[in-house]
């Protein structure tokens, strides 16, 4: 019952769910095609006295188009109210008994009806009304032409007709309301699961300030604060106690960015930009700072922002388990870009060109001058590697990471700058 879509016709009744009621208009139109075809013929030949060629002629156009009107009912329309009133005049020169029905015997009126069912199930209300009005006005002025005078069944044609257009029009706006409850309903769904998961978001993002954000600014209160409640600092503590001020304020901006894209999906955050290689400096000063020796080789490549911040997070990450970990162990932190090598054809990158360049993130830490006396957290989640291998698949890099024989940690990770190389 659904119109058609972008000019490709769809048979009547294709969006049914049971295959026999999909099947259901063609079998129809066979039958009636296989039926009306040789009933037009005999009755135009043998009760109304026409020609068998003519009548062979106009059983064809009459019928043969039924079983386009399954698919093109309107396309069929034309074709058969054409025959029809041709085949009305047709029998203006043949002399037949007034008992008999005209302009249009009962197989043309069988065919017209079924037809009309068809248009009405699937054209929209104003071509149904301008194909009852064309169907009337045929009726009505072939009526001034009656060979034995008109009466009431001469209008069978028009009323039956109209019948069939409404009664068609009317399922097919049935099964369209229909349709559309279902897919408001459906639209319904989605905006309740996407409420439910705003509404999760929502009581993660309270949860998170709550358990958080407080012993944060508890935190950053307490470092800012050291230097006027503790007298007798010496200028390298209190150094440290403004770094620790600094880190923590940090911390507390990025973790109310995440709160706000939780709170609201759409979301875009603060304005200001993500880290990216140009910020890594400052993680290895405030590594060093808390009395383990950072090695740091700076790289000021340009790199896709993407790119940029997984290098950030992945250093971040690899630094805090260095001070977790292996507190004090000397740590060696390098960033460069590596080409792809000469592959023995003597081909040459082109001009600006980038193909293959890979971002080489590389931490590498000693053993700790002496094992710790226990770990510095308690209840550790052991996620980091996890998360530093997923930031490296979404851009579409490689992660290596383990022990070295030593004692030591070794992370290295390879990271595309190429767009066709990130996914």
């Amino acid at each position: 019952m659904t119109p058609v879509e972008e000019g490709r016709p769809r048979a009547l009744l294709a969006g049914a769910s049971r295959r026999w009621v999909r099947m259901l208009p063609w079998a129809v139109a066979f039958v009636l095609c296989v039926v009306l075809l040789p009933t037009t013929i005999v009755v135009l030949t043998a009760d109304y006295g026409l020609n068998g060629g003519v009548a062979s002629a106009l059983a064809v156009a009459q019928s043969a188009p039924l079983l386009l009107a399954v698919v093109r009912p309107l396309h069929a329309w034309y074709v058969v109210f054409a025959a029809d009133v041709a085949g009305a005049l047709a029998l203006l020169g043949v002399d037949f008994e007034q008992r008999l029905l005209w302009p249009f015997p009962p197989m043309e009126l069988v065919g017209y009806v079924a037809l009309c069912l068809a248009l009405g199930l699937r054209e929209r209300r104003r071509t149904l009304v301008l194909v009852w009005l064309a169907t009337a006005g045929a009726n009505v002025g072939l009526g001034f032409a009656a060979p034995h005078g008109s009466g009431a069944k001469e209008l069978l044609f028009t009323i039956l007709g109209g019948v069939a257009l409404l009664l068609g029009g009317v399922l097919r706006e049935r099964s369209e309301v229909q349709r559309r409850l279902v897919e408001q309903e459906t639209i319904s769904e989605a905006e309740r699961g996407r409420r439910t998961l705003l509404e999760e978001r929502a009581r993660i993002a309270r949860e998170l300030h709550d358990v958080v954000a407080h012993h944060m600014s508890v935190i950053t209160v307490q470092a800012d604060t050291a230097e006027y409640r503790l007298a007798t600092l010496p200028p390298d503590v209190r150094e440290e106690f403004t770094s620790i001020a600094a880190t923590a304020r940090e911390s507390l901006g990025e973790m109310r960015r995440l709160l706000g894209v939780l709170r609201n999906e759409e979301a875009h955050g603060e304005l200001a930009p993500q880290p990216g290689l140009a910020q890594i400096g400052q993680l290895v000063e405030a590594t060093a700072r808390t009395g383990g020796p950072v090695d740091f080789t700076p790289c000021d490549a340009e790199v896709p922002e993407a790119v940029g911040l997984s290098a950030y997070r992945i250093v971040q990450e690899a630094l805090a388990n260095v001070v977790r970990h292996a507190p004090g162990a000397a740590t060696h932190v390098s960033l460069s870009v590596s080409r792809p090598a000469d592959d023995g054809h003597g081909g040459e990158q082109p001009a600006g060109g980038r193909g293959g360049e890979r971002l080489t993130v590389l931490v590498v830490n000693d053993p700790p001058p002496e094992p710790p006396a226990g770990p510095l957290e308690v209840g550790g989640t052991g996620h980091g590697l996890v998360g530093m291998r997923e930031r490296v698949r979404l851009v579409g890099g490689t992660l290596d990471a383990g022990p070295l024989p030593d004692g030591g940690f070794r992370i290295a990770a390879q990271l595309p700058l190429t767009e066709e190389d990130l996914t």
